[in-house]
């Protein structure tokens, strides 16, 4: 009875409308009072949830890609992109989805990419004689590797909920993943555009002289080389990491680019307090209902049940798992999954002994799909709201871009050590 209730308070408040950590926060304290476990836990349950060292570094990323956003580097990053892969038929499309990988390696959010990429690429795209529709499909679907490509704000949320996988271990098993899911996405799009002659007037706009565009892109560039290769020579942790990225694009910003005024940093410094004061409210109420399913042994007998489900096998349960988290990545965040979903899966992970990194790309890897993929996905929404275009006139565009990530998606499943070589070769 306490069970169902737990799950079924959540479910109804969810649908309902009640904000995710609202949801779960009541439905916990629900299941809480219900079980007489005391609710002075409550506040304690809230505190341990958030009071996690690694949780640092998320206002911080978050914090990183407005200040890459304003201050010009997507633009630069265009230019360069354009130069490299010159003026063809789905030319353009491609340089969106390298910028969007790009970027990947500096915000670690899909929606922001998404909003950012949006923001430049949508008019030069229309231009070019790419249909918005197309367009919006193409950015929704390249902003969902920016979860994968390291630093990933899901994959730090993971690493808190599953200590056995540390940041480091998985911003490395993430490289490879990402970047196949990135050139995966890029053989559809290039097909769709050359089949239907889309961008053929790219071919008379003047290509960026490289050396320019280069030298100009250079400090941009640089960005993932300071955050992920300073944490590999032991210079900084992933969260001090965090920290010396914002001091580096403020410095970018502001000395090199100039594009950067005060009045920018304190719109900036609220924007990044709003998100990741949502991001943290979230992920302290998450914990409420956590502490409450694993102290009444909700998740295991779940746990337990799903695996009867699927026949016990590891396979089985696994296809189950896919179709279930790309339909909930449709509706959330990957963050909001993660704080749903792990206290559940990863008993099933441990009863398969499947690797923790292993288990937590795919994931991640299954919550991407979810957000492009409609009729509720993040992503798309956010490059449907900028290209001014409805969902629905999409989906024709981005079924083709769903099944190249469900193909990379079952390479690594099929091969672990796609995701595991380079944790490995590393020493994490």
């Amino acid at each position: 009875m306490i069970t169902a209730a737990l799950f079924l308070g959540f479910v109804l408040l969810f649908v309902l409308g009640t904000p995710v950590g609202v949801a779960l926060g009541l439905a916990g304290c629900f299941g809480i009072w219900l079980a007489d476990l005391g609710l002075l836990s409550v506040p304690t349950s809230a505190y341990t949830g958030i009071a996690k060292y690694p949780l640092l570094a998320v206002p911080m990323f978050v914090l990183v890609g407005a200040i890459f956003d304003r201050s010009g580097v997507a633009l630069r990053l265009v230019d360069f992109a354009t130069a490299v892969v010159g003026r063809r038929p789905g030319a353009l499309a491609a340089v969106t989805i390298l910028v969007s990988m790009f970027l990947g390696g500096i915000s670690g959010s899909g929606p922001a990419c998404a909003a950012a990429v949006g923001g430049a690429m949508i008019g030069s795209l229309t231009r070019a004689g790419y249909p918005r529709p197309f367009s919006a499909s193409v950015i929704g679907a390249a902003a969902a590797t920016d979860i994968l490509i390291p630093p990933s704000i899901a994959l730090i949320i993971y690493s808190v909920l599953v200590p056995q996988a540390t940041v480091p271990a998985l911003f490395a098993a993430g490289v490879v993943p990402g970047v196949l899911a990135g050139v995966a996405l890029l053989i559809p799009t290039v097909w769709m555009s050359k089949r239907n002659g889309w961008g053929v007037a790219e071919q008379d706009a003047p290509r960026p002289p490289f050396w320019r565009s280069l030298r100009e892109a250079l400090w941009g560039l640089m960005a993932p080389v300071l955050i992920l290769g300073g944490m590999r020579a032991g210079w900084f942790t992933p969260t001090e990491a965090a920290v010396m990225a914002v001091v580096y694009g403020l410095f970018v910003g502001f000395v090199i680019y100039r594009t950067l005024s005060f009045r920018d940093l304190y719109e900036m410094l609220v924007e990044a307090a709003e998100i990741s004061g949502v991001i943290l409210i979230v992920v302290a109420l998450a914990s409420i209902f956590a502490w409450a399913g694993a102290t009444l042994g909700v998740f295991d007998r779940a746990a337990e049940a799903i695996v009867a489900v699927g026949g016990g096998n590891e396979y089985g349960v696994l296809a189950m798992l896919i179709v279930m988290m790309i339909v909930i990545g449709m509706f959330l965040d990957g963050v909001s999954t993660f704080l749903i979903l792990l206290p559940l899966l990863t008993p099933i992970a441990q009863k398969f002994g499947w690797d923790p990194v292993w288990f937590g790309i795919i994931l991640t890897l299954k919550i991407a799909i979810g957000q492009f993929t409609p009729p509720m996905a993040v992503n798309l929404m956010v490059s449907c709201r900028i290209a001014g275009v409805p969902m629905e006139s999409t989906v024709r565009w981005v079924m083709p871009l769903i099944v190249a990530m469900l193909a990379v998606l079952l390479l690594v499943i099929a091969f672990p050590g796609i995701a595991l070589w380079l944790p490995h070769a590393l020493g994490d």
